[in-house]
């Protein structure tokens, strides 16, 4: 077993270990081991898979538990969801000693995160990812949050889990394109910090990759816990991701998203001067290694509209991430008028 402790306003453990979900009662802190009631919310896809068994470890272990369902998908990740889980709560009586338990991807840990983090004014709850992209990315760190009609997480608050508990043997049941959307985050993570992930991304070494993931962000959560410096290194590829997930209405799946967003915003870095070097055609060959076209298939007007409820745009300037080669980015800071002009160099 791996522990790996995360500092912050509300430091918490991941614990990093094979065949995990088969007995989650085990790993759970002494503070918690007193009976309490568990709410474990998972979606339409996990349920038939996991909860079951996470259900039955924590009922052996004397506490009480009841499960709250939603549809998969990111259609889900709304404020109805939001609201239906909150009187769900209620109705079963949760109080601030229980503890919620977000069992799924990037979307259940978003809800659910966000449920806890305001419920009662904030509940601690435990994370356990279902897929490679929260193994690396999403359940580190503390972003919980729905999406609005406007766009791509603009509700939604810091609320780090009390525990994650990751068994990457997991990732043996995972389709193909589920993997790969995880792949493409981790991709992100070498392109920002470390050129030497990539043969591991190649390679599909997942102990690895997840090892390596979190050791790259855990630094930058820890010193940017609030995402306004360092920590926005990470978002390289999400400005232009998150609109176009938001113009395909969903339909593109997060990880293609980001994919797009990574090959475009080097290129509008490239085309508008902020950097010497031009990273395109290396890291669309990567994509493509792994199964993803990069074409933009969205005007400049429909992305430019989506760049401007960026969460990155503070005081008339916005942050954008330039790669500088693979494996080093670095943040720039421009105003909203040469905003128009990075997004424009992204469709020359």
């Amino acid at each position: 077993m791996k522990t790996i402790k995360i500092s912050g306003h509300r430091p918490y453990d991941i614990i990093v270990e094979k065949g995990a979900i088969e007995n989650i009662s085990r790993f759970i802190p002494d503070i918690y081991s007193s009976p309490r009631k568990y709410c474990i919310i998972t979606d339409s896809t996990v349920n038939g898979h996991y909860a079951e068994v996470v259900t039955a470890s924590l009922r052996e272990a004397g506490h009480s538990t009841f499960k709250i369902l939603f549809p998969a998908g990111e259609h889900s990740k709304n404020i109805t969801t939001y609201s239906n889980i909150l009187e769900s709560l209620a109705e079963e009586g949760f109080t601030k000693s229980d503890i919620v338990i977000a069992l799924g991807g990037g979307t259940v840990g978003d809800i659910a995160g966000f449920v806890a983090g305001t419920y009662m004014r904030g509940v601690n709850y435990f994370f356990i990812p279902t897929t490679l992209l929260a193994m690396v990315d999403s359940a580190l760190g503390g972003k919980t949050g729905v999406n609005l009609l406007e766009g791509k997480n603009l509700v939604g608050l810091f609320w780090n889990p009390s525990l994650v508990i990751t068994d990457p043997l997991i990732l043996n049941s995972l389709p193909e394109e589920v993997l790969k959307d995880g792949l493409v985050e981790a991709l992100k993570a070498g392109v920002v910090s470390d050129s030497s992930l990539v043969q591991y991304i190649q390679d599909r070494r997942y102990d690895y990759i997840i090892d390596r993931c979190i050791s790259i962000k855990r630094p930058l959560v820890e010193v940017d816990e609030y995402d306004t410096g360092l920590r926005q290194l990470l978002s390289f590829g999400h400005t232009f991701g998150h609109g176009i997930e938001k113009l395909s209405t969903y339909s593109i799946s997060h990880g293609e998203a980001v994919a797009i967003g990574m090959v475009s915003e080097a290129r509008a870095a490239y085309g508008a001067g902020y950097t010497r070097t031009d990273i395109t055609g290396e890291l669309t060959s990567l994509l493509n290694e792994l199964g993803f076209q990069t074409e933009l298939r969205f005007s400049f007007e429909e992305i430019y509209e989506q760049t401007l409820i960026d969460k990155k745009i503070r005081d008339g300037f916005m942050n954008i991430i330039v790669p500088e080669v693979i494996g080093k980015c670095s943040i720039r800071k421009i105003t909203l008028s040469e905003l128009e002009g990075y997004v424009r160099a992204a469709f020359r």
